[in-house]
């Protein structure tokens, strides 16, 4: 196996693949918010939780959120 291969030898690069960036971003934030309620529903029963678990989830949304409106001003 060679780690080298002279430009001549490459073969040319695949297209992209077409993906609805949108959807991938929304499901993504439905994932976290998920999570997040999760969390609080649980924290109302157990007190043997680590606060940044529910902070990791409010970032993951905000993110999200962030991707989304950077994706609609594309």
């Amino acid at each position: 196996m060679r780690f080298y291969v002279k430009d001549s030898e490459r073969k040319p690069d695949p297209q992209p693949t077409k993906v609805n960036a949108k959807a991938a971003i929304l499901v993504g934030v439905a994932l976290w918010i998920i999570a997040l309620l999760f969390l609080v529903f649980q924290s109302t029963q157990s007190t043997s939780q680590e606060p940044w678990y529910a902070a990791t989830c409010v970032v993951g949304i905000l993110l999200g959120v962030w991707a989304f409106i950077r994706e609609l001003r594309r």
